[in-house]
């Protein structure tokens, strides 16, 4: 009778899985926070079709900021000498609470319904992202973590819940990230331009889409810091979350002296593919910043304006070094946090001395881009098409990725 009761449920989930492959167009939901641990990124959207035929259309999306307190609990455990298993694990459960109830809230706001959701694409909150290989008791291992278990959230919800992207690809020697770039193929690509599309949050990456492209032409990586130092030095400095429109930026001064040790960060010049994260630009890069800064008797806002503009520098020599000689950029097309600091804009186009146009000219909200791309990850997933691209992370080869939880 067990036994029997297990293949009826096994059919029943196989169907209803492929009854969800065919179903187009799909409403799905997408959820993002990133390395900053600011909050959650809530996109609804419509998604029709797959792979390269993909459409998209953005139906709403909120941002739901963290409790204070919960961001300074989730950014402790994000630093080795400081977390703790039992805290990680809580959170683990915690973080897919507060997704499951930023998502009603959602569909509230909306006038939607969960009963209206087919699907939920959640890439989680990263804690720990490893992507150099060590050797542990004779295997060669690279990890990440990341906490919001998608299985809480589809119990929670009722929603099938595609989650943990990045493992896959770690698991095929890839970097595990970024994984962004498969989906600025899919929306940004371009037959008669030379296309960067940089996206500015905790941490700065870009792709880079050379008109006519394939998906394995693709190139892109993780850059340097995006708003990860310059928020840390403004709460430092300032009290503040984040340094609106760039405006403590532009009341300072950079310093030479202070950028040139800045960009001697050895990740900066480090060959792609490459991904980083709070494990090398978090609180001990910040504090030798703090170092330098008072040996050079900098003012805060120096210090915010040098560390605003070490983002841009290093976002511009990667292109310098990795990209230009192969593909002169026509236009940048910019999304995340940084998009709305003036600073960084400026000193873009500064550098790179080609147009700046945000992913919202695109009908890609650049708020909420990273949500919208896990909700059209979660597609591609039940879709059975792959999202990781092996020129990108170095895995061996392309795969399906995301775990499906009914």
């Amino acid at each position: 009778m067990n036994l029997q009761n297990t293949k009826n449920n096994l059919v029943e989930m196989l169907d209803k899985l492929m009854r969800l492959k065919e179903k187009n167009p799909k409403i799905v939901v997408g959820l993002m926070s990133g390395t900053s641990a600011d909050g959650v990124d809530v996109a609804v959207v419509e998604v029709f079709n797959s792979g390269k035929q993909t459409k998209v259309r953005t139906i709403g999306w909120r941002t739901f900021p963290f409790d204070e307190k919960l961001k300074k609990l989730i950014l402790k455990n994000s630093q080795p000498e400081a977390s703790r298993v039992d805290e990680i694990c809580r959170l683990n459960f915690l973080i897919a609470r507060v997704y499951a109830d930023s998502i009603f809230k959602t569909l509230d706001e909306l006038g939607m319904k969960i009963s209206d959701v087919d699907l939920i694409g959640s890439h989680g909150q990263t804690i720990q992202h490893l992507p150099i290989e060590i050797e542990m008791f004779g295997y060669r291992i690279k990890s990440t973590l990341q906490i919001g278990e998608p299985g809480v959230i589809a119990k929670l919800t009722g929603v099938p819940t595609v989650g943990n992207f990045r493992v896959g690809d770690m698991a095929l020697c890839g970097e595990g990230a970024p994984l962004v770039p498969y989906f600025d193929y899919l929306v940004f690509a371009s037959d008669e331009l030379n296309r960067l599309v940089l996206n500015i949050g905790g941490i700065a990456n870009f792709t880079v889409l050379k008109k006519n492209c394939d998906v394995e032409d693709v190139i892109a990586f993780d850059t340097g810091p995006g708003n990860m130092v310059v928020d840390a030095l403004v709460k430092i400095f300032f009290d503040r979350e984040y340094d609106e429109n760039g405006e403590i930026a532009q009341s300072g001064r950079i310093s030479k002296d202070l950028l040139d040790k800045m960009m001697e960060h050895p990740f900066i010049t480090k060959k792609p593919p490459k991904s980083t994260g709070r494990e090398e630009f978090g609180s001990l890069f910040v504090n030798q910043i703090l170092k330098w800064g008072q040996e050079l008797s900098l003012a805060p806002e120096d210090m915010v304006a040098t560390a605003t503009e070490f983002t841009t520098y290093a976002i511009f020599k990667n292109y310098e070094l990795f990209v230009k000689p192969y593909a002169e950029v026509d236009e940048l097309i910019i999304s995340g946090g940084g998009a709305k600091n003036k600073f960084m804009l400026n000193s873009l186009e500064r550098h790179f001395r080609v147009p700046v146009r945000l992913s919202d000219e695109f009908g890609v909200s650049s708020d909420a881009k990273e949500a919208i791309c896990f909700a059209v990850f979660a597609n591609e997933t039940i879709s059975g098409n792959p999202i990781n691209i092996t020129s990108v992370t170095g895995a061996r080869k392309r795969t399906i990725l995301g775990g499906i939880y009914f």
